[in-house]
């Protein structure tokens, strides 16, 4: 049930931090915007050199705050998971299904494809295996 409301809570919030692991174990903490794919799982477009991306490959264990845009008075939930990165050519498609959830039409489909592919982006995609406390105080 909690998996669903962080879920249904992500197609209308998709700002979020991200923590990976250093190669010694200490966070790695990122701002993201984040989406949900078909399946259910967390989806971040990146580039393929970004550090997230690099410690992600050596350690995809994952955590995550998503929130609302008001810092202060928002909902906001934590997970953790496992990500799994997608490579180009095959995250190129993926990457615009992406887009278009979050952009809708006002995504020109080959604008964005020619972006993915300049940038070297990558999916990064997270099967959420738990959700954290959503008690306050």
């Amino acid at each position: 049930m909690e998996f669903l409301v962080v879920q249904e809570y992500l197609l209308d919030n998709d700002r979020g931090v991200l923590v990976a692991r250093k190669r010694d174990g200490s966070p790695q903490i990122t701002l993201v915007t984040a989406g949900v794919d078909a399946e259910g799982r967390v989806v971040i477009s990146a580039r393929g050199n970004t550090f997230k991306v690099k410690n992600l490959r050596r350690d995809p264990r994952v955590s995550m705050l998503i929130m609302g845009e008001q810092f202060n008075g928002s909902k906001y939930y934590q997970l953790d998971g496992r990500a799994e990165i997608i490579e180009q050519p095959e995250a190129v498609d993926m990457l615009l299904e992406v887009y278009r959830r979050r952009l809708g039409d006002d995504a020109d489909p080959e604008e964005s494809r020619r972006k993915i592919i300049d940038q070297e982006r990558v999916l990064i995609r997270i099967e959420i295996g738990a959700v954290g406390p959503q008690r306050r105080g």
